[in-house]
């Protein structure tokens, strides 16, 4: 780790600890939480036309292929 990083860090933890103990924070007053009423609603109604799909199998024929590779005694001089 190279030095600069080091003392940076060892900065930053220098002040956490710092911050830590000059702040002091007392509760004077509880907190509560707020009363809520809730009334049952209506959901809302839709009229959607949606367009239809349509979905079938059909089989296919796929042409093969075939790899020869060349013998040993081929001529390699072509290019």
């Amino acid at each position: 780790m190279k030095p600069g990083v080091i003392i940076g860090v060892i900065v930053v933890i220098v002040l956490a600890i710092f911050a830590f103990y000059m702040i002091d924070i007392d509760q004077t007053q509880e907190g509560s939480m707020p009363e809520v009423s809730v009334e049952g609603g209506e959901m809302p109604e839709f009229d959607a036309d949606v367009g239809d799909v349509s979905v079938e199998e059909e089989t296919i024929t796929v042409p093969t292929l075939e790899v020869t590779p060349p013998e040993d005694d081929a001529d390699e001089t072509t290019e």
